[in-house]
């Protein structure tokens, strides 16, 4: 079978992470069974290696697309959509390589760990477009086998483009790789109904079809091309940051491939939008990303839903140091924002009984994501400490702190 050839091609020894827990967010369980982790996924993929090994039921990652791009995340609040050179911008996540060979073998190292990963009846997705998908291929086909490619999907959308020398590029392509011929697809949670027009052909004849009549009540199986529109197009999704992914888009993918209560990864998470997802449908989830700027976007937007998970990171990646500011008060058992910091934090939260070691938050606000300003109180439930730690997050991605006497 053709493979792809590099200089030092090979499979790089593993050095499993060493996994420090930062945090529990609305915690149900003593560890949570969700896990946010910040820090390089090919050393976290080792560290999870001796807990998850055939394990995960599905995997859907969205990496870098060797764009070679330096992307920038929108932070800006009620901004003009038509003006992008007055928009208010942050640090997004680096698209640049040194060559294609680094670029393939930062791919292959990954792909081979979460083939080992995923779980016998498991399904892979791997979303790439045009710059890279061809050899993404060509090394899906070497670790699971050419037999195991089970659709090639196209998503496709509508936008503004540059391009005057060729047709606009207006699709991505999505791999989908099983781990074996037994597999998960749950077809009929992702039936959609039939055209108006196809259900008026076949009410009016009965030689339509060729003679066979479909199900037109149950609906049919999506094809493998998708029109789902981008989230610069879907105001109520948008965080900000670059290359986000719709929510309807994940959500076809978790129903079709895995079940309640089974194991999502995504190993690149950029804004979250697979965990997000997962947990909305009822499924455990594991996701991880490079950058804080994706960690804490994610982190924001799951707690925003009353997830619950562990905050974890890779003892080689460092947070932002925590300064310490007093940027709230408590009064009684509520805590007020200070008006200062009301228009620069994308969220703040609480442990209410803090003990100097793990941080338990049990309450938080969150920036909308669209319109509307941070929450400015939080009302304290339960049992309250003699310590109350605050933590927040700027827009920017600063992190402070505060310590209060009750």
């Amino acid at each position: 079978m053709p493979s792809l050839i590099w200089k030092n091609k090979k499979r790089r020894t593993l050095v499993p992470a060493t996994l420090k827990t930062e945090a529990f967010i609305n915690p149900t369980s003593t560890p949570p069974k969700n896990r946010l982790i910040l820090g390089d996924n090919l050393a976290i993929m080792a560290a999870l290696l001796p807990e998850y090994e055939e394990r995960i039921n599905l995997i859907y990652i969205d990496p870098p697309f060797f764009t070679n791009r330096k992307f920038s995340a929108r932070v800006g609040r009620d901004e003009d959509s038509r003006k992008p050179k007055e928009w208010k911008m942050a640090e997004g996540y680096q698209d640049n390589w040194e060559n294609l060979d680094s670029y393939l073998d930062f791919l292959y190292q990954r792909l081979i760990l979460m083939h080992r990963l995923l779980a016998p009846d498991g399904t892979l997705y791997l979303h790439l477009d045009w710059h890279a998908n061809a050899y993404a291929r060509l090394l899906l086909d070497e670790i699971f086998g050419q037999d195991r490619l089970i659709n090639e999907i196209i998503w496709t959308y509508h936008g503004p483009s540059p391009i005057k020398t060729a047709f606009n590029r207006k699709h991505d392509t999505i791999l989908a790789y099983t781990k074996s011929k037994e597999y998960t697809f749950n077809v009929d949670d992702i039936r959609e109904p039939y055209h108006p027009n196809t259900i008026k052909t076949f009410n009016s004849s009965k030689k339509a079809g060729f003679g066979k009549t479909p199900n037109l009540k149950r609906g049919k199986v999506p094809e493998d091309w998708w029109y789902f529109p981008v989230v610069a197009r879907l105001h109520n999704e948008r965080t900000g940051y670059p290359t986000q992914k719709p929510e309807a888009l994940l959500e076809r993918i978790i129903k079709a491939s895995s079940n309640k209560g089974d194991l999502v990864a995504d190993f690149f998470c950029g804004s979250g939008t697979t965990a997000q997802v997962a947990a909305k449908l009822g499924r455990r989830f594991i996701t991880t990303d490079a950058t804080w700027r994706a960690t804490h976007v994610t982190l924001g937007r799951l707690a925003a839903k009353k997830a619950s998970f562990s905050f974890e990171r890779d003892a080689a990646s460092p947070l932002p140091k925590a300064k310490t500011v007093k940027f709230a008060r408590l009064e009684g058992n509520q805590l007020f924002l200070e008006e200062e910091y009301a228009s620069s934090l994308a969220y703040w939260e609480v442990d209410q009984d803090w003990d100097g070691k793990l941080f338990k938050s049990s309450q938080q606000a969150i920036l909308p994501a669209r319109r509307g300003a941070i929450p400015q109180t939080l009302l304290l439930e339960g049992r309250i400490g003699s310590e109350i730690c605050l933590r927040a997050v700027s827009i920017q991605g600063e992190r402070i702190q505060i310590i209060l006497k009750k």
